[in-house]
């Protein structure tokens, strides 16, 4: 008999976060399930690791379920280096993060604690997902998320894709509404966007100074291939995204300088 996938569940929020849980829920049919996620929330934290003191993972359960579950004192990242190097059995057949209170589209990829875990995953060969709800509030409602979780996972593990091997990561997004109200799914690419972010200066009881971070997200990409107007128009988005930040199309370009030229006038100027 061909054994049972095994799938590794990760977010940022915490273990106790309602998204994990669903996750959890709509991971459980599908495999044997192992949870590995941080003790506290960790949202933001991006691709850090914890290597200046130890890292604890202690066996919990939080619910009922078949699930095996552990909760650990570092980051996403941790949690799943931890898992592949130290807990589970054998390699996961996939890695999935989330589901995430909160957006991780476009430029917040590139904060998140929810998404690094994914490409964490991908750069040991494992096929992983990263899943967001565009609901920031703890109490959201998953049931509708749980159904395109389930759905997508379910394609992954079931069809020969190019995932593994290519070392990709899905980076799925799904808009706050009602199942009817969902169009369907879009594959994009990621809006190029920012933050544009300033810092709040105020003081404490004592006197002392402090920042508090605030900003507005900027959208400046109007085209229609793009995460930001498939969750705008009712789409959920799933953009494929990987760890290598190897600009090609510029690659090709500096392969055109004459560097020995360059070097040559560099060490002039030094001395």
């Amino acid at each position: 008999m061909k054994k049972k996938p095994i799938i590794l569940v990760t977010n940022d929020d915490g273990i106790i976060a309602p998204g994990i849980r669903a996750l959890i829920h709509a991971m459980n049919p599908l495999g044997d399930v192992y949870v590995v996620a941080p003790n506290k929330p960790q949202s933001g934290v991006g691709h850090a690791i914890t290597m200046d003191t130890v890292l604890y993972c202690d066996s919990v359960k939080i619910d009922n379920g078949n699930q095996k579950e552990w909760e650990c004192s570092g980051t996403p990242v941790d949690c799943v280096k931890l898992a592949i190097n130290k807990i589970l059995p054998r390699k996961p057949d996939i890695c999935v993060s989330g589901i995430n209170h909160g957006s991780n589209s476009s430029i917040n990829v590139m904060y998140s604690g929810t998404i690094s875990a994914v490409i964490e995953a991908s750069i040991e060969g494992i096929p992983s997902i990263g899943f967001s709800l565009l609901d920031f509030d703890w109490n959201a409602d998953f049931e509708v998320s749980k159904k395109y979780v389930y759905q997508i996972v379910k394609k992954i593990l079931h069809k020969t894709d190019p995932i593994s091997e290519n070392k990709i990561s899905l980076n799925v997004n799904i808009p706050k509404l009602k199942e009817e109200d969902i169009k369907g799914i879009k594959i994009c690419r990621q809006a190029e966007s920012k933050w544009k972010e300033s810092f709040d200066k105020r003081s404490n009881p004592k006197g002392r100074i402090y920042y508090w971070l605030v900003g507005d997200f900027i959208n400046s990409d109007k085209r229609i291939d793009t995460d930001e107007w498939a969750l705008e128009n009712g789409y959920v988005s799933i953009v494929p995204i990987q760890f290598d930040l190897t600009n090609y199309p510029i690659l090709n370009i500096l392969k055109s300088w004459n560097f020995v030229f360059f070097i040559s006038i560099l060490y002039s100027w030094i001395l």
